[in-house]
């Protein structure tokens, strides 16, 4: 099958690698030619170190070429996915099924990023989310990796959960394709302020109290906008949380670990030297609270410490200090 991959950063390229493992035809397409020649030129994508490109592996930069694609799949960051699909969707083959595997929610529009897809190439082809907890790193290494195929066309989910599923590739199907996304999208602004808090060495117990409660609010916001709570307690949701919160391959969390030791924050993303969405998908998160009315406590702090200028500590203080609150929302009965 001919496979075409929009986007050629270490996700991208990861999952480039893996759908050629799967015995597909595999196109990486680059937005800039003088990337396409480095990465044919190095034989390397410098964002995987340590993992060669495959020689059976295309990569380009003219659009064009995606015409004879039966799947097409947007792995562009999530301020690039509108520019991408526009670029894309004249060449897209009728049939053609499109794939998002980025992780955010477009600023200004407020749309999920299959949204900003479908609005740019039309209504007519089949639109699926894959996502979960999956490091492009460990990905690339072959490391056992699960994930979600998320779509309301049951037979679009499934097909997509075939194409990519293998021995070290877990797959599975889900109808929920808002909570995947927001779940995929949210939990970065969480994983920016779990880095804070081992930036400001904070401890494991005040960790595991943001992320659970990060969670909640998240999965409040997703029922909300039409998403099932179910979703939040699976790969989408915690399982992708879980790892963005934990690990340093995480550019959130590594982002954050640099704010809490006094890092301003705009400097700390900087210093990062590739996209941190958690920065930008604070802003969102703060716009959707309000636009749905649900309370959002951390999200919100989280956006007065990156684009306000409070300290990470006196919003910590004001988090611990708010009235009391039940865990579960249900009244006893």
């Amino acid at each position: 099958m001919n496979i075409s991959v929009l986007g050629s950063g270490g996700w991208g390229t990861a999952l480039s690698l893996l759908l050629l493992e799967n015995g597909h035809k595999v196109r990486l397409w680059s937005a800039f030619p003088e990337e396409e020649e480095r990465l044919r030129s190095s034989g390397e994508n410098p964002l995987l170190s340590g993992v060669p490109l495959s020689k059976d592996l295309e990569i380009t930069s003219d659009i064009t070429e995606i015409s004879d694609s039966a799947v097409v799949v947007f792995a562009a960051p999530s301020f690039a996915v509108r520019q991408t699909a526009k670029k894309a969707a004249p060449h897209l083959a009728p049939d053609a099924v499109l794939v998002s595997v980025s992780k955010g929610i477009e600023k200004g529009s407020m749309l999920r990023l299959s949204q900003v897809i479908a609005q740019e190439t039309g209504e007519g082809h089949p639109m699926v989310a894959l996502s979960g907890p999956s490091h492009a790193e460990e990905v690339g290494r072959g490391v056992p990796t699960g994930c979600v195929a998320a779509s309301v066309d049951r037979k679009a989910a499934e097909f997509v959960q075939d194409v990519f599923m293998c021995p070290r590739f877990r797959v599975y199907a889900s109808p929920d394709i808002v909570g995947v996304e927001l779940g995929a999208a949210l939990k970065n602004v969480i994983a920016l302020c779990s880095g804070v808090c081992d930036g400001m060495n904070c401890g494991d117990n005040t960790k595991a109290m943001l992320m659970t409660r990060g969670l909640a609010e998240i999965a409040r916001l997703g029922a909300a906008m039409g998403g099932r709570r179910e979703t939040f307690a699976g790969l989408a949701g915690v399982g992708d949380l879980i790892v963005t919160c934990t690990s340093m391959h995480s550019r959130n969390r590594r982002a954050g670990i640099l704010i809490g030791q006094g890092v301003e924050p705009a400097e700390a993303v900087r210093r990062i030297g590739a996209v941190v969405e958690g920065y930008f998908a604070a802003e969102v998160a703060k716009s959707l609270s309000e636009r749905y009315n649900v309370e959002m406590p951390i999200s919100l702090g989280a956006y007065r410490v990156l684009y306000q200028g409070s300290r990470p500590e006196t919003v910590l203080q004001e988090l611990m200090t708010r009235s009391r609150k039940h865990e579960i929302e249900d009244s006893w009965t």
